[in-house]
């Protein structure tokens, strides 16, 4: 069984008084610990099949399993539950709390556990370490490079020690070197603690660190076309 299943998933929507369906009748399989790269143009649906498997969205029609779990049967409150325990989502904006340091950010999602205060320090402190920026623990956003933002970002999805994380074009927003230094960060979350990541982009260099490619056309999946 795939980790990330989903068999005959379809998602509508309306604008006004027209019926728009991004994805029809997609069936896909994610294995653990893939690192599954999906482009796509604008508007082919990539958005919204990420945030149908990070549980904040639902199908109208056919199934989504995750880690053997059915997303769609779960209540609201069950759900968010389950996007605590399992699910990391970072987003292409880093989307800090400007009045937060660095170690309060990435302690955000450690609020809806019953943890000590030792523990949330102990996980804050190796979050941190794995994106390489214990020493900037203290520092606010605006004193931090954009790169270094979206390594905190990740540090706050991995807090948690999710299974799953969810990338919305995370280097969409960086420099070539900065965006090099995420990527490098999120190939090691894949190969050294076992993530699965899932993460949509448009740049064919961030794309070239999954270890497969999709592409997402008028809600239909089609392989990659090799590059000449």
């Amino acid at each position: 069984m795939a980790f990330i299943e989903l068999a005959g998933v379809t998602k509508t929507y309306t604008k006004g008084e027209v019926e728009v369906v991004p994805l029809r009748d997609v069936t896909l399989a994610i294995e653990a610990h893939e690192f599954f790269v999906l482009l796509g143009p604008s508007g082919s649906g990539k958005t919204t099949l990420l945030n149908l498997i990070a549980g904040i969205d639902r199908p109208q029609q056919g199934t989504l399993r995750v880690g053997g779990v059915e997303l769609g049967k779960l209540s609201s409150g069950r759900l968010s539950d389950w996007r605590a325990e399992n699910l990391g989502y970072v987003f292409q904006s880093a989307n800090l709390v400007p009045v937060l340091t660095a170690y309060e950010n990435v302690e955000l999602p450690l609020g809806l556990f019953p943890l000590s205060r030792a523990e949330r320090h102990r996980r804050v402190l190796l979050a941190l370490e794995a994106v390489g920026l214990s020493d900037r623990a203290a520092h606010l956003p605006r004193q931090l490079s954009g790169g270094q933002e979206q390594r905190v970002a990740i540090a706050r999805a991995i807090v948690a020690d999710p299974p799953l994380l969810v990338c919305d074009e995370p280097t969409g927003n960086l420099d070539h070197e900065s965006a090099e230094v995420v990527l490098a960060l999120l190939d090691r979350l894949n190969q050294e603690r076992k993530k699965t990541i899932v993460m949509v982009t448009h740049d064919p260099r961030a794309a070239a660190h999954g270890t497969r490619r999709m592409v997402l056309d008028k809600g239909r999946f089609r392989p990659e076309e090799p590059t000449r």
